[in-house]
């Protein structure tokens, strides 16, 4: 009996991650066509303790191809209590280069430091469309020549764009970039199959008009994290049609892993913890089946290992999922040129069934640390 329900969820997971992965080759590739630069940005960038971060996030801003006349950075100062702000204060008075930087403080109205801090700069903002990024990020040089031509060329009111991470080459940094370029297949394929349900507030972009007409984070106000994913449900439930994925290298957002495992384990709780209050049931249908795959496959194991079941079986579901999760994983290192990293897959695909059925697990009863701060799911 419980060899059946391990080859019914493995199937099921077969057909979902499939799924993705068809819908991932679905989503064109988005490449520059040299248009000439129409769209004026507003881009919102919150930090808190952010010192060692910011000067590369603000070099990578001062080497954007885009005319400066166009755009213009809100960096938003959320309680800092490092030298942060010293440290931009000092960039740009050296750097005559930066002049269209300007630091707000965090306006506190709700239980979501990051949700307000977006609210405050939205609110202060002088163009329409607003782009969020994070303080420990860098800028591709053709960052926002990339979101100007995808607005003009597709007419969209939101748009979802790539992000994966930089650093240095260890194991743990290996692991959690392949876990999170899983995350971003998924993403991806998610707007190929028409069935949106991820994103992330890195590099995200939508119309300021369009952020007041859904109320901006209204009702989910009281959630710590999820800035990106709860508006993302709100947009594609007012105009779906409206809502792309910026399929394209030159827009593709660096960011920083987690510098220790308990601090990966704290950022996937806080990812894991906000899962129950989405709205779409495909968002909650894939976190569960990706929960029961990885619980049978750590199932399948210990049955390979103490000869509970017929071993061919047991192989043969085993093979299924690892061979559905490579494809996936293949077609995502390829995009975002980290193919390299899939040396690393054979030890962690053993480790991650381990790591995800325990993230889900903890997130039901253990708060998470962000940014110095304590938070409850």
């Amino acid at each position: 009996m419980l060899l059946l329900i391990a080859i019914f969820i493995t199937i099921t997971y077969l057909i979902i991650i499939g799924l993705l992965t068809y819908g991932f080759d679905k989503v064109k590739d988005f490449k520059l066509q040299n248009l000439e630069s129409k769209t004026k940005f507003s881009v919102v960038i919150p930090f808190r303790n952010e010192a060692e971060n910011l000067p590369d996030l603000l070099t990578s801003i001062s080497n954007l191809n885009y005319p400066k006349s166009l755009f213009e950075i809100i960096l938003v100062n959320d309680d800092s209590n490092d030298e942060s702000v010293l440290i931009i204060e000092k960039i740009l008075a050296s750097n005559s280069t930066i002049d269209n930087i300007r630091i707000i403080k965090n306006e506190r109205t709700s239980n979501s430091p990051k949700k307000d801090a977006i609210t405050s700069a939205i609110k202060v903002s002088n163009y329409n469309w607003i782009v969020t990024t994070d303080a420990d990020c860098v800028l591709p040089q053709y960052w926002l020549d990339t979101f100007d031509e995808s607005i003009q060329t597709e007419k969209p009111n939101c748009i979802v764009a790539p992000v994966t991470y930089h650093g240095e080459n260890s194991f743990l940094n290996r692991f959690q970039t392949l876990d999170f370029l899983s995350l971003q297949g998924a993403t991806i394929g998610g707007f190929g199959i028409d069935k949106a349900f991820m994103c992330n507030g890195a590099n995200f972009a939508y119309k300021k008009s369009e952020f007041k007409s859904v109320k901006g984070f209204e009702g989910n106000d009281g959630i710590a994290s999820g800035d990106d994913m709860f508006l993302l449900e709100k947009f594609i439930k007012h105009d779906s049609k409206k809502v792309s994925y910026l399929k394209a290298k030159t827009a593709i957002v660096t960011t920083n892993p987690a510098e220790n495992l308990k601090n990966l384990v704290h950022q996937r709780i806080r990812w894991a913890s906000k899962a129950s209050r989405y709205n779409f049931w495909f968002s909650k249908l894939v976190g569960l089946i990706v929960l029961l795959g990885n619980l049978v496959f750590l199932g399948l194991i210990i049955s390979l290992i103490f000869n509970y079941s017929s071993s061919q079986t047991i192989i043969a579901l085993l093979v299924i999922k690892f061979s559905i999760d490579f494809l996936l994983l293949f077609k995502t290192t390829r995009f975002f040129r980290q193919d390299n990293l899939l040396l690393s897959y054979l030890f962690s695909i053993i480790l991650y069934p381990i790591f995800n059925v325990s993230v889900a697990f903890l997130s039901f009863f253990k708060t998470y640390e962000w940014k110095g701060r304590n938070f409850k799911k």
